[in-house]
């Protein structure tokens, strides 16, 4: 008896700490979110500025209408020279309020369509935040009356969904860093071999979840790279991941790896959902997301291969995605230098 509430107790400290690193979490998420709030009354105060484009429209009518008034009046022989120079000011005058009001509409739609884009992405970020955090809520209702044999798949699932909000914090805090050069790398010489195995590890059990057929071609010698062993797991571990998120179950992933002329090339390819035509040229942007991806398999933030982009070129490499188009699968290529 002694012995199971020590259990108990084990497990309910472990329960409690992972709820203190939530509460953690959730204030850091609090901070990416005030700063999107702060950008969108930005956006809210460039919209104010766009009004006056209707002012200048309509001192500009006015303008045409005095300069054909003068276009009619210089066609008289009696134009002085005063009033030739009169109608070469105002002409001149008018290409520039037009080229103004033309540049303040393109300012406007431009404005129209950024906060349109942080409003859908606040509502796309509180809706992510809040879904872990249901779960956790339920069982943070019932853990003090819980039967002690359900303590461990409690614990299980406050931890995943742990991660879950984690993972969706750090990477929007790596996109805020990215954007503002203040993304830092902790760079050695490691073998590539070892970090590539330690993300296979990683994404190994959702891949055996969904009964992926998973295969690895991997060459038999070291491969030296310089860089951050940490950042270049979370590489690989977010296109190993997307591969596996976005292949129905009993597709397939391959990764293959190959060196040339001083430079490690790392494929990811699928026969997963693939990538639209109208969205391939903007896959790596933040915030974007294929039609036909949205909501297959669980939703997301569209910041995942953002940070693999990123974190590519802080490592002096390069990411290219390619795709035939819906249903055709697709492939992720990343290149790095090797360390000579």
């Amino acid at each position: 008896m002694t012995e199971a509430n020590g259990t108990n107790a084990q497990t309910m400290a472990s329960a409690a700490r992972e709820l203190f690193l939530l509460g953690q979490k959730t204030v850091e998420a609090r901070a990416v979110l005030a700063a999107l709030k702060k950008e969108l009354s930005d956006t809210n105060n460039r919209l104010v500025d766009a009004q006056q484009i209707e002012q200048l429209v309509e001192a500009n009518q006015q303008l045409v209408l005095a300069i054909l008034l003068a276009q009619s009046d210089a066609e008289k022989p009696q134009r002085s020279q005063e009033e030739q120079r009169l109608f070469l000011e105002m002409r001149e005058a008018n290409a520039q309020l037009v080229i103004a009001a033309l540049s303040a509409q393109n300012l406007q739609a431009s404005a129209e369509h950024m906060l349109a884009q942080q409003r859908n992405l606040l509502t796309l970020v509180a809706h992510e935040l809040r879904n872990p955090l249901t779960p956790i809520s339920m069982i943070a209702g019932r853990l003090v009356r819980v039967p002690s044999e359900e303590l461990p798949r409690m614990q299980a699932l406050i931890e995943s969904q742990v991660q879950h909000m984690t993972r969706l914090v750090d990477d929007l805090l790596d996109v805020s860093r990215a954007s503002t050069g203040k993304l830092r790398l902790d760079c050695r010489i490691v073998d590539m071999v070892q970090i590539i195995h330690e993300a296979i590890d990683v994404c190994r059990p959702v891949m055996n979840t969904r009964h992926l057929h998973f295969t690895a071609e991997l060459p038999m010698c070291a491969l030296s790279v310089n860089g951050d062993p940490v950042r270049l797991t979370q590489i690989l571990g977010n296109l190993l991941g997307n591969a596996a998120k976005y292949t129905p179950a009993q597709g397939h992933v391959t990764l293959s790896v190959t060196t040339r002329d001083n430079v490690l090339e790392m494929s990811i390819c699928d026969d997963g959902i693939g990538i639209s035509a109208q969205a391939l040229p903007f896959i790596f942007e933040p915030f974007v997301q294929d039609v036909h991806a949205v909501g297959f398999n669980g939703a997301g933030l569209g910041i995942g291969l953002t940070v693999v982009r990123e974190l590519v070129e802080a490592h002096g490499g390069r990411v290219i995605g390619r795709s035939d188009g819906d249903g055709k699968g697709s492939t992720f290529i990343v290149t790095l230098p090797l360390a000579v």
